[in-house]
């Protein structure tokens, strides 16, 4: 089975080998990775991985009227990584596919549901967990705390990832699913808990129902936040998508949740351990990531020199984890006015 993950990076090669590491473990066979404007070496990480046969990469220089991603998208439609694969599956490098059915991976996973021909499975929300400096420690090692498995608000906390069957039904990629459905096609989709989504849900819904439980079979786990030093340098990096709206307070406090211990990801470090280990053992990647998260401190330090900087970092000390909303408050937001984007 060909499976293939496509992601857009900037400034990331702190987390690049332990995404990858991970994702290889879990049984994508192939990466198609788009870089672009990167300033912490990462598209030299990225050229020497290439050259190690673990991915291809693909520079997207600027400037990119639709942002950096969307343009990505669009060349990656055309790829034969793409057009040759099984199943595909467009992922941020913050995002770590969870299966929780049978031994992790993907088989286990399409096994689970036989006739599914689309999973739309929903983030988690992985909160900062009180972490302040940036460390090189592995990210799914570091932040084990989560919102619920049942959340109510807000639903930006319930965006799907879309894992995908390339049988010609969808003409386009897209961020948090494929897009263009084709005249007469059918696809059969289920939640990240193998229940049957309508056959609406296709036509373009990016998010699962709140309190809808989705994780029963797999789940996406959201790493948003990270340390906050690390989120100031997110934050200075912008969004990749020209239509998101900024690294803010009000995108750490929809996605700061810390109320059960999710250390379900960590089985599959018998796996994805030993492959990391071996990509930092290179003599090239090695340096080069290391390199990458001293750069990430440098940064932080840069931008502590601007008040506005500051002041953010000071608020992120200030706001305490967030709270999940009890379902009748939720509802009540809900009613006040019209219904999220669908």
């Amino acid at each position: 089975m060909k499976a293939t993950a496509i992601v857009t990076v900037r400034n990331e090669g702190a987390f690049l080998l332990e995404w990858l590491a991970h994702h290889r473990a879990v049984g994508f066979s192939d990466f198609l990775v788009f870089s672009n404007d990167c300033q912490d070496g990462t598209d030299a990480m990225l050229d020497r991985l290439a050259a190690l046969g673990w991915l291809t990469h693909m520079p997207n220089p600027g400037p990119h009227a639709k942002g950096p991603q969307w343009q990505a998208l669009a060349a990656a439609d055309r790829h034969p990584l793409v057009r040759g694969a099984d199943w595909l599956m467009h992922l941020d490098i913050d995002e770590f596919l969870n299966i929780h059915t049978g031994d992790g991976r993907l088989p286990a996973l399409l096994s689970a549901c036989p006739g599914a021909t689309g999973f739309a499975l929903t983030w988690r929300m992985f909160g900062n967990g009180g972490v302040d400096a940036i460390a090189d420690r592995p990210v799914a090692e570091t932040f084990l705390r989560a919102a619920p498995e049942v959340l109510h608000w807000p639903w930006r906390a319930q965006l799907i990832k879309t894992l995908f069957a390339n049988d010609g039904s969808f003409g386009r990629l897209g961020v948090h699913r494929p897009r263009n459905l084709r005249p007469g096609a059918a696809p059969a989709w289920v939640d990240g808990s193998g229940r049957p989504l309508p056959p609406g849900f296709v036509q373009g819904r990016v998010f699962t129902d709140p309190g809808s439980a989705p994780y029963a079979l797999a789940q996406i786990n959201h790493y948003a936040l990270g340390s906050m030093q690390g989120y100031l340098v997110k934050a200075d990096r912008g969004r990749a998508n020209r239509e998101a709206g900024a690294f803010d307070l009000g995108y750490w406090v929809d996605r700061n949740f810390a109320d059960v211990e999710d250390r379900t990801i960590l089985r599959m470090a018998a796996v994805s351990a030993p492959l990391r280990a071996a990509l930092h053992a290179d003599p090239v990647l090695g340096p080069l990531h290391r390199a990458a998260v001293d750069w990430r401190r440098a940064r932080f330090a840069a931008l502590m020199a601007e008040e506005p900087w500051r002041a953010l970092y000071g608020r992120l000390k200030m706001t305490p984890p967030s709270r999940a909303l009890p379902p009748a408050e939720a509802e009540a937001i809900r009613r006040m006015g019209a219904p999220p984007p669908r």
